[in-house]
């Protein structure tokens, strides 16, 4: 007997989700409210590249070829996403914009603005990128040049001639900042918190490869006995004005769901002047930017490197109880405590999203398909 499944969401984790299903023996719709197929991949900055190695990076049943090299581009992953959907033959529908899932008759009836469809099977798997976190500060309003969030930022082009600060030093602050002073253009870096920065690869060996140690020491073990690598390859925190995390890098993903500055370029331009670091900001004023530690700086574009918001509420109102006080899912990647009803890839892994993704993926189909046998 044939079961429906519906997957919410045409990126990495929903693409592997739904090829998972099918191969479990589901029929699988993936609803996409955008007009393409891995469509945040389509908008990323153009610089982007994958910090995790190639071969880690695939998703089920399909590697993403060596033409990609070690570490992807932006532009190779959507075109491997759009592979990946044609070469599985998945259902993908464009345009479906999903209002809500409820539960009814032992299934579930997922809303959209084409209509209601019933499933058996939901999984949400909609990405860490929801919301963008757009901070306010006293005097913002008065900042004469453009303010935009990281996900509207594409290159430099529209930058040159001009002072821009990046706020925040997370990977996407950190790689745009980076490509901000590699073309020339005045830059600053506000980071407000203690930092955890470690290098691309060990011994050649991807940072985001090392799990197996993680695995075998425990997150606070695999901290303590990588720390003395990290700081020769990286050096320390303080040596390019920033503050050391009080946690190690494993235990921050784990514990916190954070994941630490991987180092593609930004240290290397600190150290060389080509980004200034300034601490947390307090007030503007006008273009004069007053930092915590009393300092000022001017700069005439605000760039906010200050990550996503993940709140399914609104999708789920008759359901709260799968989800957490901010409307996180409770469980990713396993039962969420309603029958049939599932999240893909909604914490942070220090294995990488796309891999956290293919192994969630996985184990929703053969959950899903054991509690339907």
């Amino acid at each position: 007997m044939t079961r429906n499944a519906i997957v919410i969401g045409a990126g990495p984790s929903g693409l592997a989700t739904a090829v998972c299903l099918q191969k479990a023996g589901f029929e699988v719709a993936v609803l996409e409210r955008d007009d393409r197929v891995g469509s945040a991949w389509h908008t990323h900055y153009d610089s982007l590249k994958l910090h995790t190695s190639r071969g880690r990076s695939g998703l089920p049943g399909l590697p993403i070829p060596r033409s990609a090299g070690k570490y992807p581009s932006r532009a190779d992953v959507a075109s491997y996403l759009e592979t990946y959907a044609q070469t599985f033959d998945l259902d993908v529908r464009l345009g479906f914009a999903v209002d809500r899932v409820d539960p009814e008759n032992g299934g579930w009836v997922v809303r959209h603005e084409h209509g209601d469809d019933v499933a058996e099977v939901v999984v949400f798997a909609t990405g860490l990128n929801g919301q963008p976190n757009r901070p306010g500060w006293p005097g913002l309003d008065s900042f004469p040049g453009p303010v935009m969030h990281a996900s509207e930022y594409r290159n430099p082009h529209r930058f040159i001639d001009r002072r821009v600060l990046v706020v925040g030093f997370g990977n996407s602050g950190a790689d745009i900042a980076t490509d901000l002073s590699g073309a020339g253009i005045v830059t600053g870096l506000s980071v407000r918190s203690p930092v955890n920065i470690v290098p691309q690869e060990i011994l050649g060996i991807p940072v985001t490869s090392l799990s197996l140690l993680r695995r075998a020491l425990g997150p606070a073990a695999a901290d303590r006995m990588t720390a003395p690598v990290i700081e020769t390859l990286v050096g320390r925190p303080e040596d390019y004005g920033l503050r050391k995390a009080a946690k190690g890098p494993v235990r921050q993903v784990v514990e916190d769901g954070r994941v630490p500055m991987i180092d593609v370029g930004v240290l290397a331009a600190i150290k060389a002047g080509r980004v200034a670091v300034h601490p947390g900001i307090e007030r503007f004023d006008g273009a004069s930017v007053r930092f915590a530690d009393g300092t000022e700086g001017a700069y005439d574009s605000l760039i906010t490197a200050t990550g996503y918001r993940v709140d399914l509420s609104a999708f789920l109102p008759d359901v709260p109880d799968v989800l957490d006080a901010a409307g996180r899912p409770k469980v990713s990647g396993g039962p969420s405590g309603r029958a049939g009803l599932y999240f893909c890839s909604y914490h942070a892994s220090p294995n990488g999203q796309l891999r956290q993704s293919a192994f969630e993926a996985e184990k929703i189909a053969e959950h899903a398909a054991r509690v339907l046998a």
